[in-house]
């Protein structure tokens, strides 16, 4: 079996960064102003999910691949056994394609939905409109899925990720015992 970490990087071509990008605003749009087109709940949690689904596929498997080089996935092995993967492009000589500013805008738009989304679930539950907290939750869990699964491919796993804690707490405590000390010195 290939080890999940020597994936190949291939160049997808799946259209330019302006028609990507507008996915993310159609689903929140929709439910801003989707009670003035329709009644229908129904209608509009049809469409309102599909958005997000549109939404959450496009950012997960062609945005974050294209704009900032990271990609995760849950793979099944021979034992029936789930395992997610999160991966970042291999540094390499060659330039790539992302910039600065479009990586910027990635993760805004990626944190700033989520947020969005959680304050549109108060406004529901202070109108009370509970059958639109129910499309609330469905956007929050998606936006904040992917918020959460780029945030492990560039932060590395759990491991690494307590391990950058670790030590960073470490040396905040050496900081703070040596200025400590060096001021006891002073004193004395």
């Amino acid at each position: 079996m290939a080890n999940l970490d020597d994936t190949e990087d291939v160049a997808l071509d799946f259209g330019s960064e302006d028609e990507v990008s507008r996915a993310t605003c159609s689903a929140l749009v929709t439910y801003l102003v989707c009670t003035l087109f329709s009644d229908s709940f129904i209608i509009n949690f049809v469409v309102i999910i599909l958005l997000l689904s549109m939404d959450f596929w496009t950012v997960k498997n062609i945005t974050g691949r294209i704009l900032v080089g990271l990609r995760w996935w849950n793979h099944i092995d021979e034992d029936g056994k789930s395992h997610w993967v999160f991966e970042s492009r291999k540094a390499s000589k060659k330039k790539h394609l992302e910039t600065a500013s479009e990586s910027r805008l990635f993760w805004l738009s990626l944190v700033i939905c989520p947020v969005i989304w959680i304050f549109f679930l108060f406004t529901s539950l202070i109108k009370l409109k509970i059958d639109y907290t129910l499309i609330v939750i469905i956007g929050i869990s998606l936006q904040g899925a992917n918020l959460y699964g780029y945030v492990r491919c560039k932060v590395g796993s759990k491991k690494q990720l307590s391990g950058i804690a670790t030590t960073f707490l470490g040396q905040q405590i050496l900081r703070s015992t040596l200025s400590g000390k060096t001021t006891a010195d002073d004193t004395n």
